[in-house]
């Protein structure tokens, strides 16, 4: 039979190894939100779901990848059952771009593969992320939470290009069509 004090220091040792489990879990999480720049979203933006569509930045005629006076690139993506509006975005390499979506029916998730983009799309909120792209190529973007039947086949493309094959029209618009 172990005494008190084997019974002591066994409890010791375990504690040890929680401590060491949690600082290794604490480093990974602040290793990934500094270093890589994989943060959960933090804006919080409402939307009315039932009129996105109508007026404002998710109308039709806003949809996909706009270049500001000022440079900036935002993508505007409308994400509903079972597609995403529009289906493939051009966005440059080497330059950071804000991405924002939104649902007029169900929680959808999107996921850029291969890069740090990933966040669930909620009914009535804007999901807002931003990333730097740094390998050219059509970057598959699959919805990842389940939102009906139609579900496996919602998906889009982000086209990554380089600095030099990405142009905006006039009105500051860039599509897939032109390359």
């Amino acid at each position: 039979m172990a005494s008190e004090e084997d019974v002591l220091r066994t409890e010791i040792r375990w504690s040890y190894v929680v401590a060491g489990a949690t600082a290794l879990i604490l480093g990974a999480i602040l290793f990934a939100g500094l270093a890589r720049g994989i943060n959960p979203p933090s804006n919080l933006e409402r939307i009315d779901p039932k009129t996105l569509h109508l007026t404002g930045e998710f109308a039709e005629g806003n949809l996909g990848t706009r270049v500001a006076p000022n440079g900036d690139v935002t993508v505007r993506i409308v994400t509903t059952q079972f597609a995403f509006v529009p289906q493939c975005v051009v966005v440059p390499t080497g330059r950071r771009v804000t991405l924002r979506f939104a649902s007029p029916d169900v929680i959808h998730g999107v996921l850029v593969a291969g890069t740090n983009v990933n966040t669930m799309v909620i009914p009535g909120y804007v999901a807002q992320v931003h990333s730097t792209f740094t390998k050219t190529g059509d970057l598959l973007t699959p919805c990842h939470e389940y939102c009906g039947l139609g579900h496996s086949q919602m998906w889009a493309v982000v086209r990554a290009v380089p600095p030099d094959r990405f142009a905006a029209d006039a009105e500051g618009r860039a599509n897939c069509d032109r390359l």
